[in-house]
């Protein structure tokens, strides 16, 4: 019996969907489109019920790869660590310094994001930079 690779999707839960699936477009390097049958996420948006507008948002990876992110708005804010999390991949096969300064420098730039740095972890070969997204979810720098 062969194993039958599926595809999946990460769900996030949010207060602001589109705000924060924003924000994961610019970490990521993913693309937005409308839904389809729509040239823009404001036109698809107007076409919903008032109360359910902006209730969702979702992201691909333009190459197809990665998964999708789906975003919805749930109406209770986080309370606890999360789960599971997301390791941002821009150090792989690096070591030591070398490999702490890409780490350094990716983080850098997701707090212009408005990204929030939490801890490095660093024991002189290995490295990994935790962080917290624009709605307090935590992921790594890895």
């Amino acid at each position: 019996m062969s194993a039958v690779i599926r595809k999946f999707q990460v769900t996030f839960d949010a207060a602001e969907p589109e705000r924060l699936g924003r924000f994961w477009c610019e970490v990521l390097g993913y693309t937005a489109p409308p839904p389809k049958g729509f040239d823009s996420w404001e036109d698809f948006r107007q076409s919903e019920p008032e109360d359910k507008r902006g209730s969702w948002f979702a992201l691909t990876d333009p190459s197809g790869e990665g998964p999708r992110i789906y975003i919805q708005r749930v109406p209770e804010g986080k309370t606890a660590k999360n789960r599971l999390h997301l390791d941002v991949r821009v150090g792989t096969g690096l070591v030591g310094e070398e490999r702490l300064a890409v780490l350094e420098a990716e983080a850098t730039r997701l707090e212009a994001l408005g990204a929030v740095r939490v801890q490095v972890l660093y024991d002189g070969t290995d490295s990994c930079i935790s962080m917290q997204d624009i709605e307090g979810n935590e992921f790594c720098v890895d």
